[in-house]
Order: C-alpha cells, then sequence, then structure tokens
C-alpha cells in the first residue's frame, strides 16, 4: 500500500493540476502532493531498511537499498524545489514571462516528471524502465519550452532530438538484453525483470551483453549527460525555468546513472571481465576534462554550473566504473551531495538573475551588498560543489581519489586537472558576481531561505556524520554492485 502510495501520488497530483490550471491554490496542491510524496518514501524506505528487499505488483516492482536511496533522494529534492518554485514562478508570472496556460503546462509536467523518475527507480522490469525514461524526457520537453522563446524552443527541440535518439540506442541495447535472457529464462514478461536477470547474469550471453552495453552506454549516457552527447544540457539548463534546471541537474541525470549502473552489474556478471567499467571509466574522465575546461568559457551563469553538472556526473561515472568497495560508496555518496548541493545553487542563481533580471554573468554582482542571504548562499555553495572541505563533496572526492591513486594510477593526474580547472574556474567568476557594488538596475527580491538553507546545511552535516541507516544503505548497494 506505501508503496501504491508513494507512485500513483505525483500520477494523481498531475492530473488534478492538468484540470485545475492556475487557480490559486495550484502551488500548494504542488507543493503538498510533492511532501506527501517524500513522507511515503520514507516510511516505504523505513520497510526496506528493516526488512529488506520488497517485490510487490506480481514483480512488477522491485525496491532495494540502491532504488529506494535514490527515490528519496529524488522525493526530498522535488519537495523541495516545488516549495522554491511557488514564490520564483509567481515572480516570473508578474513579469509576464509565463500565463495561465503555460501554468497549468509547468505543474502538471513538474509532476508527471516526478513520477516518471520515481517508476524508472522502482520499476523491476527493463522495458517499463525504458518507458519512463522516455515519458521524463517528453515532460521536460514541455517544461524546458516554457517561455516560448526562440531559445528556448531551440533548445527543448535539441533536448529532444538528442534524448530522443539516445533513447532509441538504449532500446535497442534492451532489445539486445532480452534477446540474451529469452534464451535462459523463457519468452515472456520474466525475461525482462531486474531480478530474474540479476540471478542468471552468469549465464548470458557474453557477446551479446557485450554489444548491449554499448549501446545502453550511449542512451542512457545520453540523459547523464556524458561527453560527447552532453550538447543538450547547457542548452536546456539555461532556456528552462530555474527550479527545472534544479531538478534537471540534480535528479534525472542520476536517474540515467542508475539505469546505466545497474545495466554494468549484468554485463560484469556476464563478462566476468572489467569491459563495462571500462567504458564507464572512458567517458566518465572525458567528460571530467572537458566540462571541467568548459566552464572557463562560458558567460551565462545557467550554462556555467551545467557544465558543473557534466563534470561531476562524469565523476560518478568514472568511479562506478573504477569499481570496488571504496569508489563505488564514494559514488553512491557523491550523487547524494551533488543533488542536494547543485539544486541549492539553482535555487541561489534563480533568485540572482530576477534581481538582475539577466543570466549573463558580466551583469551579476553586488550580492553580498545588494542581498547578503542570496551572496553568501551562491558564494558557499560554489566552494562546495567545487569541492573545498569542509562541504560533502569534499569527502566523497576524497574516496573517490583514494581509490583511483590505489587502483588507477595512472589516471590520477587527469582526474586531479579536471578537478583543479572546475575549481578554478567556478571560483573565479563567483567571486566576481557576489563581491562591488550593486549595479542600478538591482532589483531586490524576497528569496526563499528555506529550501536553500535545508540544502546547505545537509550537505555540511554529512560531510561530519553519515547516519547508520544511510551508511547501511550505502554499505548494501556496494554489495549489490560488485
Amino acid at each position: 500500500m506505501i508503496l501504491l502510495v508513494f507512485i500513483i501520488t505525483p500520477f494523481v497530483a498531475a492530473l488534478i493540476l492538468a484540470f485545475i490550471g492556475d487557480r490559486r491554490f495550484a502551488p500548494e496542491i504542488n507543493i503538498f502532493s510533492s511532501i506527501l510524496t517524500f513522507t511515503a518514501g520514507i516510511v516505504l524506505a523505513l520497510e526496506v531498511y528493516r526488512h529488506g528487499p520488497v517485490i510487490a505488483g506480481g514483480k512488477f516492482f522491485f525496491v532495494d537499498a540502491f532504488s529506494v536511496y535514490l527515490s528519496v533522494l529524488t522525493a526530498f529534492v522535488s519537495s523541495t524545489t516545488a516549495v522554491f518554485s511557488r514564490r520564483y514562478m509567481q515572480r516570473e508570472r508578474e513579469h509576464g514571462r509565463v500565463g495561465k496556460v503555460r501554468m497549468r503546462f509547468y505543474h502538471a509536467m513538474f509532476q508527471m516528471f516526478i513520477f516518471a523518475m520515481l517508476l524508472c527507480l522502482l520499476t523491476n522490469n527493463i522495458g517499463v524502465l525504458w518507458i519512463a525514461m522516455e515519458l521524463a524526457t517528453l515532460s521536460t520537453v514541455l517544461l524546458v519550452s516554457l517561455y516560448r522563446t526562440p531559445n528556448a524552443i531551440e533548445a527543448a527541440w535539441k533536448y529532444f532530438i538528442l534524448c530522443g535518439v539516445g533513447i532509441a540506442q538504449a532500446l535497442f541495447g534492451t532489445v539486445l538484453l532480452y534477446f540474451a535472457a529469452e534464451k535462459v529464462i523463457g519468452e515472456g514478461g520474466e525475461a525482462l525483470l531486474w531480478t530474474n536477470l540479476i540471478e542468471v547474469s552468469g549465464r548470458l550471453e557474453p557477446t551479446i551483453l557485450s554489444l548491449a552495453f554499448v549501446f545502453l552506454v550511449v542512451g542512457y549516457g545520453t540523459k547523464v549527460g556524458l561527453v560527447p552527447l552532453h550538447n543538450w544540457l547547457p542548452d536546456a539548463h539555461s532556456e528552462g525555468p530555474t527550479p527545472i534546471s534544479a531538478v534537471l541537474s540534480g535528479l534525472l541525470l542520476n536517474i540515467a546513472l542508475y539505469a546505466l549502473v545497474r545495466c554494468k552489474v549484468l554485463v560484469d556478471g556476464s563478462t566476468h571481465t572489467h569491459y563495462a567499467g571500462n567504458i564507464m571509466m572512458g567517458f566518465g574522465i572525458v567528460s571530467i576534462l572537458v566540462a571541467s575546461f568548459s566552464i572557463l568559457r562560458q558567460k551565462d551563469i545557467k550554462r556555467m554550473f551545467s557544465y558543473s553538472s557534466i563534470e561531476h556526473m562524469g565523476i560518478a561515472t568514472f568511479a562506478f566504473g573504477l569499481g570496488g568497495p571504496i569508489a563505488t560508496y564514494g559514488a553512491l555518496l557523491h550523487m547524494l551531495m551533488h543533488s542536494l548541493t547543485k539544486s541549492s545553487i539553482f535555487f541561489t542563481v534563480g533568485h540572482a538573475c530576477q534581481m538582475h533580471r539577466t543570466q549573463e554573468i558580466e551583469k551579476i554582482k553586488g550580492l553580498f551588498k545588494g542581498d547578503a542571504f542570496v551572496g553568501w548562499s551562491l558564494m558557499l555553495g560554489t566552494m562546495a560543489i567545487a569541492g573545498m572541505p569542509p562541504f560533502g563533496i569534499f569527502t566523497s572526492e576524497f574516496l573517490i581519489l583514494t581509490a583511483v591513486i590505489k587502483n588507477a594510477p595512472l589516471l590520477t593526474p587527469f582526474i586531479l586537472i579536471g578537478l583543479a580547472a572546475a575549481f578554478a574556474g567556478l571560483l573565479r567568476k563567483v567571486q566576481y558576481m557576489v563581491s562591488g557594488d550593486t549595479p542600478s538596475y538591482f532589483n531586490p527580491i524576497q528569496a526563499a531561505h528555506t529550501p536553500v538553507l535545508l540544502h546547505m546545511v545537509l550537505v555540511l552535516v554529512l560531510a561530519f556524520y553519515m547516519p547508520d541507516f544511510l551508511n547501511k544503505w550505502f554499505q548494501t548497494t556496494v554489495e549489490l554492485l560488485k
């Protein structure tokens, strides 16, 4: 029952919000349904923590430590984003950037997006996973194009085409995976279930699995934003509403990486080699280097932080590819820290852009004097995402670097160069924006403090103290992903 409530709530909320449109209480319904989803996720997580993995709905749903961890994270960040978007989108409407029809799209598609991501994480069927991933793409296409400007429509079209092509590759990889599985399990839906595939992974044809993983890594890697499949991500972030940038960067990329890691486990079990891991390491390290140096060239603040997302997903992908207890644990922690930190940064960036009525870095300045909360939030968030202590990303990157030095020492300089370039680029540009005097066109606004504070406090606390339940989730997931 609690699993049903968890996954159905955002779907029902999307239907309700599509019906009521932009009436007075639409933002409150969006917030309430998101918080209800998060509450149900907490209860489900406690069940998994106490009793282990859950199979429900006639084997349609499968919840283990890996999926429930990301599900709760998805529900939490979407809840805080809904709270942030209430005031942010109200101000966008006051400025005439959106109207009633577009606000209807915004609220309905926001909840549909959450539903699609939760379905990706909780389904036991690799075919349904692919369908849910496509649903997430279609939902966010409407959100990216919300402002209906030429640039927004171009960004949404690029997002749709590139991710559509990518997801088509993932479909072909899924077909190959089923082709290998039906020879062992038999025809029918049983050959599409994760639980069955994991049990027989050692008996699946290695050649077919190796070929399937190439298509899967290209397909789902497009959604992760791995170089050279990343071109849609900076445009989508810069042209869509800021709350959507927060959930795209903080959540959707995690979901695609989740699917890729699940597939890697099957390939490892079939081939008994590090074939899949080597491919992920290659994509990961190229993404780190390209994204880090691209940060130095950006003039749009949202594009700059979107390249930071590519860099950090490259780090997580590389760590999962490297494998081993330390690297995998570090990758899981990195996904958590990146989601919390980057969504918080986008909240703050949204406030800064509304205050200056621009996204151009050169025109945003004087935040310390103009709004101390927004200025310090942006500065501290940037320090956190750049990997400075005492924030949580420093901890996760330290764990990953430790594993790299031990297991792949020749690759250590490339990782360090990428981290250093991103560190220099982010701090150099953000320091300019927060310091100095406020420009004449600066327009003070009432910022949404709670979501930003909550995320940053969690990022800081988790760097020093890891709760037992979260540590157990991570350790159990590490065992699952061996």
